[in-house]
């Protein structure tokens, strides 16, 4: 294993070297939230409001649901509460006017909060627009609940670099990644032989090509199982997100590309599994709730009781898995073409899948030109290396102005 492997390895092993140290802190964690009118972050102050006396919210961010974000920082009774645009600022002042919340706006500002000196950071900003914050986050040496996949998929070795630099600690909370976490055995790695992550196949799994090629955004948000937000109910539709949740795991986890396979499981309810060299495989379930993996990033190294839906054995009949098929879902091979190829090759898998997602929500785009789109832009970019954040955002913006283009003419 190379250099940037044994990083990988040891950056998510600082959460289960902590473990050990268990104390019997009873003081609220102090909580700030990147995205909370997101999905994830919706669900992560519905925790909260759950358990108000385990945690102490300090800031609040969104992009411009002012009104959704004011409503929330009131409830929580947050210190400040931040909009990433800053045309909203006065929608904000005024809508948090007497309350002594302090109201900010901006990207720096989002920068910022992210900087606060807190226990706890929940980075739960959808796409590249939450590099920077999350960044942020670590650098403060917080433990950081990772919603933000794109993070790790744009500038996964710089960031698990940053994580042992600084101190910090790196808790998963996609479902499949948490899943990993809770059954990996990170004090003999060597002895694992295989990660498998599960997806559900999304809505349109028995679909053939022509049957997606008509399909609406209405269609393709309509998940089967999960309530996600717009742009991740979509990637679930493409599998894109399959796609980049390999990539994530491969920066998370130390294990080669080749030994992460991917399993279609539709009824959802294994969320990902570890097989190790006696052939046992640990799996970790659960309902399809991401109330689950964000209470147990928000409460480690203990567990919350979040007083959520338990899942009844009785009632499952049946768990099934297939191979997912790669000529209807290309999204899977060409994430493991930008991982293998490495450089800025995530960042444009990542950058002209956020532009055509957008582009198909607006209709401007059929379902199936998502990924041709994102085919294109991979197909123009080179393996070149990228050693700094900066360098990151440069080849994010390059990539955006290159779909763009393309689904232009």
């Amino acid at each position: 294993m190379g250099d940037g492997r044994k990083l990988a390895a040891m950056g998510v092993r600082m959460a289960s070297d902590m473990a050990g140290l268990d104390t019997e802190r009873r003081d609220p964690k102090r909580v700030t939230i990147l995205g909370s009118t997101g999905s994830v972050g919706c669900s992560t102050i519905d925790l909260i409001k759950r358990n108000p006396d385990a945690f102490q919210v300090e800031a609040l961010t969104a992009g411009t649901r002012v009104r959704e974000l004011a409503r929330q920082a009131k409830t929580l009774g947050a210190r400040a509460a931040v909009v990433a645009d800053e045309k909203y600022y006065g929608d904000l002042k005024e809508a948090l006017r007497g309350t002594g919340i302090e109201a900010q706006a901006g990207e720096q500002a989002i920068i910022e909060a992210a900087e606060r000196p807190v226990d706890f950071v929940m980075a739960a900003i959808v796409g590249a627009a939450g590099l920077a914050p999350t960044f942020a986050a670590i650098r403060q040496g917080a433990a950081v609940g990772l919603a933000n996949k794109e993070s790790l998929v744009c500038a996964g070795g710089i960031m698990i670099d940053e994580v042992r630099t600084r101190g910090a600690t790196l808790l998963p909370v996609d479902s499949e990644h948490n899943a990993i976490f809770q059954v990996f055995d990170f004090e003999r790695s060597e002895e694992a032989t295989k990660i498998i992550l599960t997806a559900s196949g999304g809505p349109f799994r028995e679909c053939g090509l022509d049957e997606m090629r008509s399909k609406t955004p209405a269609q393709a948000v309509a998940h089967p199982n999960w309530n996600m937000g717009a742009k991740i109910s979509i990637d679930s539709a493409t599998m894109m997100n399959k796609g980049l949740e390999l990539i994530e795991a491969y920066h998370l986890f130390p294990l080669p590309e080749e030994k992460i396979e991917i399993l279609v499981h539709p009824q959802s309810v294994i969320h990902s599994m570890v097989e190790y060299v006696d052939g046992s495989v640990l799996a970790q379930l659960g309902s399809p709730d991401m109330r689950t993996p964000i209470s147990h990033a928000m409460n480690w190294p203990r567990r919350g009781d979040g007083a959520l839906e338990r899942l009844d054995f009785a009632k499952i009949t049946q768990l099934t898995f297939h191979i997912p098929d790669e000529n209807r879902f290309p999204a899977l091979k060409l994430a493991r073409q930008a991982l293998k190829q490495g450089g800025v090759a995530p960042i444009a898998l990542n950058a002209a899948n956020e532009v055509a997602v957008a582009a198909f929500l607006l209709e401007k785009i059929g379902f199936l030109d998502i990924v041709g789109t994102v085919e294109a832009v991979l197909d123009r970019t080179n393996g070149q290396a990228v050693d700094s954040i900066e360098a990151v955002v440069e080849a994010d913006r390059a990539a955006r102005r290159l779909a763009q283009s393309l689904l232009r003419s």
